[in-house]
């Protein structure tokens, strides 16, 4: 019996991991699912894949999330240069895209159980934003996309939150359902297996800072991974040599999840 068999017949949790724009890569496997009708009976975020993930957990079909997304493609449509506090963008712009899409909605009115993967700034602790929480989508949201430098802090019950990625980029372990479908845009498939070796040192110096951050959270992946005890069903798209801000390229890294699902 393959992976999809399996998922149709188990209660099975799908979590989507963080990856800025490679976790457009996302919207290919849920195509996927939708065309082999599987329906998750909890679903789990971190950045990116929170973002992706409270849109299906609403009800909204993947096309649909894809429109949603495209908005993001050109980027005066959320940029905004902040400057005060200690981000590099202001967060008004994506606060009033995401109160278009979810409104007032708390997360525990959501059609498919939700959970968000924040942390806690100060402590550097894991915060969840459960299914049950009565913490409005949009603020979760602001808070587990909050990568610190770039995006505000947020203040959300009495605590200082920012980007679930410094803790734990896909919460492969908050998963309660028998079995789990995990996608992650920021693993072995995600970076150049090679130097960077280009005739500027500036670029090189970047890439390597870059790689840095890739290897912290793909090894913070694989603890996770080896402390799973369910069944684990897991996709990771090639996404490299696309990076974290190709926000105008949906069409192409969307591809990059389609047809993995049945590979499984």
């Amino acid at each position: 019996m393959n992976a999809v068999e399996n998922l149709q017949k188990s209660p099975f949790s799908l979590v989507l991991s963080g990856g800025g724009a490679l976790g457009i890569a996302h919207l290919g496997v849920i195509a996927d699912m939708e065309r082999f009708k599987l329906e998750p009976d909890e679903i789990i975020g971190t950045s990116m894949g929170a973002i992706i993930g409270a849109c299906l957990a609403i009800g909204m079909k993947e096309k649909d999330i894809v429109k949603a997304l495209k908005h993001f493609g050109d980027s005066s449509n959320w940029i905004n240069l902040s400057l005060r506090g200690n981000s590099v963008i202001d967060d008004k712009k994506i606060k009033e895209i995401f109160e278009y899409i979810f409104g007032n909605r708390k997360i525990c009115e959501t059609k498919i159980p939700l959970k968000i993967i924040a942390t806690e700034l100060l402590s550097g602790e894991k915060y969840i934003f459960s299914s049950s929480s009565t913490t409005p989508i949009v603020d979760a949201l602001l808070a587990t996309m909050a990568i610190p430098g770039i995006f505000k802090e947020q203040h959300i019950n009495s605590l200082i939150l920012a980007d679930g990625f410094l803790c734990e980029n896909i919460g492969i372990l908050e998963a309660t359902k028998s079995a789990i479908l995990a996608v992650d845009v920021m693993g072995k498939n995600s970076f150049d297996h090679s130097l960077p070796d280009s005739f500027f040192k500036t670029s090189n110096i970047v890439q390597m800072l870059e790689r840095s951050i890739q290897l912290l959270i793909y090894n913070q992946t694989k603890s996770a991974i080896s402390q799973c005890q369910k069944p684990l069903y897991l996709i990771e798209p090639k996404t490299f040599p696309f990076k974290t801000f190709d926000f105008n390229k949906v069409d192409r890294i969307r591809a990059l999840g389609l047809g993995l699902l049945e590979k499984l």
